[in-house]
């Protein structure tokens, strides 16, 4: 196995507190050694590559997205609406999707990621018409050929809007054939153990597309399966109303209520708890995505991050769907989830570095993984490497901090479990001219197809 030092780093952020000016070496997919500045290697060393041009960090992991939305950015008739209005308008043209849109979209997706600094993306793809019933598949399939690490949730939708749901009854799928899929999913893909490329997870869509029958049975598969479920929960406040009115309970009464408040379960948005809430999330190490982008677009409000990890609580960070983003751009996530916390809590109470955890260990940590997301000795070598030689930069001081407070929005190199995956910001193995091409194909014929239909 090649050995690799990359030496004296410009700027390194670990997510520890150990010192590695020096660098790090990488024998094989894991980190082995960290050097301090000045020291050399223990290690016999194959290939030095000089990072003191590059601001060096843990791979980006994204803990929330949805990909097929990549073919619907700035949709016309999905603008300047909130949440439940923005989701009807959509839904009826998310149900053209067909198999060769799915993997278009999911490869655009995870290209875009990557080119960010992310090495872990997970992905909340819920909505399967009819013909679209392998969408999973197909992402495994493309995430597999640009070899990038992912966890899929298998979503559902149950309850269509004649029984008091949201989505239209063409877009739902029966409970039998949700839970016979999802078994299937994770016998036939579900890695287990450290350096894991793809995993499942089990991810009805939210309280008001599916129903509690299939909500019991996920949480009850996903015990004997060792698996984690993830949902969408107290984004708005009408979700909370639904809850309410429907069920008689609020979201985390309700999240309990149906088996899910354990630490197999990680959350998008988490919005809207109160104090008592908070704390019993903390308590059940319910893992929580904080998407900022979206929760702006959307006006949902402001995820209630230092409460959260103050509880005990693994705070992540997704970009949420490419529809409400409208972008799958983690590094610039990263900097609008430091902006928009420091609105709640004021520009003293959070820094870079937290900004920075939220998008490494904390996302690793709410979604069950604990081999990678730092940089440290025995874990994956997951890695991002970003110059800071655009305009953008020039005159920058702290090279860390300058890399959210200006803005960073690609990296330059990025490795996947010992594998370099983007080099002079380039994905390997992919013609992005012919990708966008295709992809911007799909997008007009699922815009064309959802016009036939009005």
């Amino acid at each position: 196995m090649e050995t690799i030092w990359l030496k004296n780093p410009l700027a390194m952020y670990t997510g520890n507190d150990e010192d590695a000016r020096g660098g790090i070496v990488i024998q094989g997919d894991k980190v082995i050694e960290l050097i301090s500045l000045g020291h050399e290697p223990s290690h016999k060393i194959d290939t030095v590559i000089d990072a003191s041009q590059h601001v060096v960090t843990p791979g980006l992991v994204n803990a929330h997205h949805h990909f097929y939305q990549t073919l619907t950015r700035a949709y016309p008739d999905a603008l300047n609406k909130e949440l439940f209005h923005w989701l009807k308008t959509l839904y009826p043209v998310w149900a053209g999707l067909d198999e060769e849109m799915m993997s278009l979209a999911t490869e655009v997706a995870l290209v875009e990621m990557m080119m960010s600094g992310c090495t872990t993306a997970s992905d909340h793809h819920y909505l399967i018409p009819t013909g679209l019933e392998h969408a999973i598949d197909l992402q495994v399939e493309v995430a597999n050929k640009l070899a990038v690490r992912a966890i899929f949730t298998r979503g559902s939708m149950s309850l269509g809007e004649d029984e008091g749901g949201l989505p239209p009854r063409h877009t739902i799928q029966t409970e039998q054939t949700i839970i016979d899929d999802s078994l299937r999913l994770i016998r036939n893909y579900h890695q287990r153990g450290d350096g894991a490329m793809i995993q499942l997870a089990l991810a009805p869509c939210s309280p008001f597309s599916v129903t509690t029958e299939l909500m019991k049975e996920t949480a009850r598969i996903a015990k004997t399966e060792n698996v984690m479920v993830h949902t969408h929960l107290c984004e708005t406040i009408d979700e909370e109303d639904f809850c309410l009115e429907r069920f008689g309970l609020r979201p985390v009464d309700y999240l309990e209520d149906v088996g899910w408040l354990n630490h197999r379960t990680w959350l998008a948005h988490g919005i809207h708890f109160n104090e008592e809430e908070i704390a019993r999330l903390g308590k059940a190490n319910v893992g929580i995505c904080h998407c900022p982008s979206s929760n702006m677009m959307l006006a949902s409000g402001i995820c209630r991050n230092k409460e959260l990890e103050a509880a005990g609580v693994n705070v992540g960070l997704g970009v949420d769907g490419s529809a409400s983003n409208d972008g799958s751009n983690l590094i610039n996530e990263v900097r609008m989830a430091l902006y928009i916390q420091r609105l709640r809590y004021g520009s003293a109470n959070v820094s870079h570095f937290d900004a920075l955890r939220w998008a490494t260990s904390g996302s690793a940590k709410a979604m069950g993984r604990d081999d990678f997301g730092t940089l440290e000795v025995g874990k994956q070598a997951d890695i991002a490497m970003f110059k800071l030689d655009d305009i953008r930069f020039s005159g920058s001081h702290d090279p860390l901090a300058a890399l959210i407070l200006c803005g960073a929005y690609q990296a330059d190199r990025v490795m996947v479990a010992g594998q370099w995956r983007v080099h002079d910001g380039h994905v390997l193995g992919v013609d992005l001219e012919q990708l966008l091409s295709k992809h911007r194909n799909a997008a007009k014929r699922l815009a064309r197809k959802a016009q036939a239909l009005m």
